[in-house]
């Protein structure tokens, strides 16, 4: 753990089997600006259970853990808490199944071990902020491998022309701010779109809203930027 104070930082609680990488994530996590490590769990099981005694922002979550692996682990600790902390699953394995599973779970973002720290950090602090991390290249593969449907068959689905138009944006990785001055509308107004759009979809977050979008056939696979 860090020894400073939290203050504004996002809190952060690292779940991983190997001890080794535990502390290497902890050690260099902890050393970026605006992110404070406040605790480790050694399995998916300890995770669950310290996520809710120490309420972190985010839980950087490994995938491969005995007792209760990450995906399954992600999935207890997001339908079991009244207000849960976002999720961001982390592996070795690139691996779109993984991507998936951890998407259907809840989890708000995804990143590979062997990305920079900086870039792990990076997507800790955008999680925490609501905007779950996109990966295009991951989504674009995952989406592909898998039967496309219509935009007819979107859950729930009865989105209006504007709301069609604030999905393709956010799967373009756009943020509510840049969706805004895009559309010329006000940021709240923005927000309220792509809240009514989670809504209408049954989407955990913004992730999870794109990838439904992809499988319905609204958003079309090479839309997104690497």
């Amino acid at each position: 753990m860090t020894g400073d104070e939290p203050g504004d930082a996002v809190t952060l609680l690292i779940a991983d089997d190997d001890e080794v990488t535990r502390i290497g994530l902890r050690t260099l996590l902890a050393a970026q600006p605006g992110i404070s490590v406040i605790g480790e769990a050694a399995d998916g099981v300890e995770a669950v259970e310290r996520a809710r005694e120490l309420r972190p922002d985010v839980v950087l979550m490994d995938v491969r853990m005995p007792r209760l692996n990450g995906i399954d682990a992600t999935r207890q600790l997001l339908a079991g808490s009244a207000e849960p902390p976002k999720v961001v699953v982390i592996t070795t394995f690139e691996n779109d199944g993984y991507v998936t599973a951890a998407l259907s779970a809840g989890a708000g973002g995804f990143v590979l071990k062997r990305l920079p720290v900086p870039q792990i950090a990076e997507a800790v602090r955008v999680t925490a902020s609501g905007e779950a991390i996109l990966f295009p290249a991951a989504l674009r593969r995952m989406v592909t491998a898998r039967p496309l449907g219509s935009a007819e068959a979107l859950p729930r689905a009865a989105l209006t022309g504007r709301e069609e138009e604030v999905l393709r944006l956010m799967a373009t990785g756009l943020s509510n701010p840049e969706i805004a001055e895009l559309l010329t509308v006000s940021q709240e107004t923005a927000k309220t779109h792509v809240g009514n759009i989670l809504t209408k979809l049954g989407a955990q977050n913004r992730t999870h809203a794109v990838v439904i979008a992809y499988e319905s056939g609204l958003v079309v696979p090479g839309c997104l930027a690497d």
